[in-house]
């Protein structure tokens, strides 16, 4: 049966995963209407009771929305933290918090790290199975815009090809990511730090933007790359290559005059010296580490984080349809005199459980199936305002896993469903004619 079972293909599997989940429902259905047609009078029921019936199914709809739309966001956000993250192969950094390192150089987060020194980085460039070596210089920023040393071979690798313009050539011109303000040809002098923090004025150089990056869907999107000696200049450093410097950035560096870097950025020939060169950095002296082993541990927690989230989602569905099911009761109060004279003219007990049954699940099920269309739409809303506020392209879509908590939130609530419905069914039938 297990072998059958991952044999099918995985949309069938997920299929039958959510018909499982919405069996208890069915279950209680078949059950509660068996012999009864409750059609019409249901139908004349919501007729009726229009506006409150709209009330209740919107608490419904908004509850499965926004639950739906929250977990969503996890996955998107999962891919698009791998996304940001696919062309750093290997980091090289001093001893420190990896997380902290990965979150500077990858991610673009403010940070003080250590540095990596000349002698170092000119014995990473000469490893045997280094094809690109980059550092990644920071610090200084444009309008909230991180502003980025590095060379003219990372600028190139990080876009694979640019959208517009060509690559810095000479110490002050930069290369703008896709979501910059600013134009080719333009000019943009950098202020020292970032935030509330950054200094304007302190550097009095400007920088000609001569390319731009196209969308990479990373914080790198908002980023203004510009040649590392320049970032080293402007903070009265050495310029990497000493008194000869033919004004031509990039490599070679002398590590005589290589002040230091945040972050290597290392591309091995394969795999295979990914992996050499990790051990061969990791002393120390310097740590090299994977960003996708880093971001695997953050997702490993994030995980955990759904789990909650997915269960705080549900407990808030019930609890909505816990008081929209409380509500109902005290609506069939208010039709206990109509009720009671469906018993006296011969209808059976379980004629009204029926009904009064039909009535609360027909209002869940249709805030379910509308909340999921919603879902839809919240789900795009959040994820623009976290790729706005993290620079991080999150394309989160409802899933099979948002199906199956909807279907999960349906059969336990039809189930909670039977309480006003036994309440109503054992009302004593004199006194609400009385009534």
């Amino acid at each position: 049966m297990t072998d059958l079972w991952f044999s099918l293909p995985v949309g069938v599997q997920d299929a039958a995963i959510a018909l499982a989940l919405l069996l208890p429902a069915l279950g209680i259905g078949a059950a509660a209407l068996r012999g009864f047609r409750v059609g019409p009078l249901l139908r004349a029921l919501l007729r009726r009771q229009a506006w409150i019936s709209v009330v209740f199914t919107a608490l419904i709809a908004v509850s499965v929305a926004l639950g739906a739309a929250l977990i969503a966001q996890e996955r998107g956000l999962r891919e698009g933290t791998a996304r940001a993250a696919e062309k750093f192969d290997l980091v090289v950094a001093a001893p420190g918090s990896e997380i902290t390192a990965m979150l500077a150089a990858v991610y673009l987060q403010p940070a003080d790290v250590p540095l990596v020194d000349g002698e170092t980085y000119a014995e990473i460039v000469a490893h045997p199975r280094a094809e690109l070596v980059a550092p990644i210089g920071f610090g200084d920023s444009w309008q909230d815009a991180p502003v980025i040393g590095t060379t003219a071979d990372f600028a190139a690798y990080l876009s694979g090809g640019l959208a517009e313009g060509r690559l810095f050539a000479r110490p002050y011109e930069a290369v703008a990511g896709a979501r910059v303000d600013l134009s080719v040809g333009e000019t943009f002098q950098p202020a020292h730090g970032h935030g509330d923090a950054a200094q304007e004025g302190m550097h009095d150089v400007d920088y000609e933007v001569v390319g731009r990056m196209p969308m990479t869907g990373s914080p790198w999107d908002r980023a203004l790359l510009v040649p590392i000696e320049s970032v080293w200049e402007v903070h009265v450093l050495p310029n990497g290559h000493g008194p000869d410097w033919d004004r031509v950035p990039g490599p070679p560096f002398d590590p005589a005059h290589f002040p230091g870097t945040p972050a290597v950025l290392v591309k091995a020939d394969s795999l295979g010296g990914t992996y050499v060169m990790q051990a061969a950095f990791t002393d120390g002296e310097t740590m090299a580490f994977f960003p996708g082993t880093i971001l695997a541990r953050l997702h490993a927690l994030m995980g955990d984080i759904r789990e909650v989230m997915s269960i705080l989602a549900v407990i808030t569905q019930v609890l909505v349809t816990a008081g929209v099911l409380a509500g109902l009761t005290m609506l069939t109060r208010l039709l206990a005199r109509r009720l009671a004279l469906l018993r006296a003219l011969g209808a059976p007990r379980r004629f009204v459980f029926a009904l009064t049954w039909s009535y609360a699940t027909t209002l869940i099920v249709l805030g379910a199936a509308i909340g999921l269309g919603l879902g839809i739409a919240a789900t795009g809303a959040m994820s623009a305002a976290i790729t706005a506020r993290t620079d991080i392209l999150v394309e989160a879509r409802l899933g099979w896993r948002e199906v199956h908590l909807v279907a999960g939130f349906v059969s336990l609530t039809a189930a909670l469903a039977l309480l006003p419905a036994w309440l109503t069914m054992n009302r004593p039938v004199m006194s609400d004619l009385r009534g």
